[in-house]
């Protein structure tokens, strides 16, 4: 982790500097006095949120000795859960052991009774995930049902998600465009078989996936349309990056209150976010002008058709446009709920290259 936080400050402050190269003393300079204000800063937090917890270190669980600033992150290599896993066996009481990772404290749990009282005795407690500064830009202030905290809004946005999104009766309307998807593809394998030529079965299959829910997302007649499929298949591969990626804040918040460091920090998030409100903007402002042609149609048309029916040979857009009133939506809101949608890909994808791998 120690070594993600040096290429971090690499990629956003020296990369730049490539083009018009600063002589090496220079930089090295302002490294070190950037380095020397870093340290004072986070110090003095690091002080007060020691000082207003200082009553309840006698209850905390058990920590590894831990370094000034950085905390435990030198303890966590390139793969996390080996690195826990081998703190626990050393440090942790009772399934419980506590690490700091820069001036953020995390409760490492390590046994099964530990995670009952976690998933079980005390879900309420641990129920909201910690605030992420990648989340509150990509889902719109967090009000993404995967990273929105425990409340009235999450558990409405579920019961949209689960009732009307992926209930049985709406993931069985979607199979044939499954199977005409998955003839596509079969179709791609022919025709390569036929040429002798070599296929990646990982681009396929990630293809495959993505055209699918892109056809439930936005419809049969729109996901192709101006490379939409593949545009949505880059723009999730940008998330996949910034979520599993480092980030300076979620580690370092009293950073947040740096207004030029925020800035340049989450540049490449913002410009992400901006792709998607392009992309996102585009599909719901197309399926509002449908709804409307079709609602004035309507009224030439019989009414046998109820509205359960009219809803499972709908896309998602569509059944959130028609719930927006009943479920109070914001525009953000359905774009923050599409992206459950982009979720679903990376791991329904990650799933697929897992099983044929």
């Amino acid at each position: 982790m120690v070594v993600q936080l040096m290429l971090f400050f690499h990629d956003k402050f020296m990369a730049p500097m490539a083009e018009e190269p600063l002589p090496f003393v220079l930089i090295m300079i302002i490294i070190l006095l950037l380095l020397v204000l870093l340290h004072y800063y986070l110090s003095a937090s690091t002080r007060r949120s020691s000082a207003a917890s200082k009553s309840n270190d006698d209850v905390l669980p058990p920590s590894p000795p831990r370094l000034p600033v950085i905390g435990h992150m030198h303890l966590v290599g390139s793969n996390p859960h080996v690195s826990l896993r081998d703190l626990a066996e050393k440090h942790a009481a009772d399934g419980f052991m506590l690490l700091q990772l820069g001036q953020v404290r995390n409760l490492v749990v390590s046994s099964p009774r530990a995670a009952e009282a976690v998933l079980r005795a005390h879900d309420h407690v641990f129920a909201s995930r910690p605030r992420s500064a990648i989340a509150d830009i990509l889902a719109y202030g967090s009000s993404n049902i995967s990273f929105s905290p425990y409340g009235d809004y999450w558990r409405k946005a579920r019961k949209l998600v689960a009732a009307h999104l992926l209930s049985p009766k709406k993931v069985q309307s979607l199979r044939r465009g499954r199977e005409e998807e998955v003839g596509i593809a079969v179709a791609k394998l022919h025709e390569a078989a036929a040429a002798g030529a070599a296929v990646d079965m990982r681009e396929l299959l990630g293809s495959f996936t993505n055209d699918v829910l892109c056809r439930a997302v936005c419809g049969k007649s729109s996901f192709r349309r101006e490379g939409r499929n593949k545009l949505f298949m880059e723009l999730a591969a940008g998330n996949a990056d910034q979520y599993a990626g480092f980030n300076l804040e979620d580690y370092f918040p009293s950073l947040a209150k740096v207004d030029l460091l925020r800035r340049v920090v989450s540049a490449d998030t913002k410009k992400l976010k901006e792709k998607w409100d392009s992309v996102l903007g585009d599909i719901v402002s197309e399926h509002e002008k449908k709804s409307s042609l079709r609602r004035d149609d309507q009224v030439q048309m019989d009414d046998d058709r109820d509205d359960d029916q009219e809803e499972q040979e709908s896309d998602f857009v569509d059944i959130l446009l028609d719930r927006q009133q009943e479920y109070n939506l914001t525009r953000h809101n359905i774009h923050a709920i599409l992206m459950v949608i982009n979720h679903l890909y990376i791991c329904s994808s990650e799933f697929f290259f897992l099983f044929y791998y």
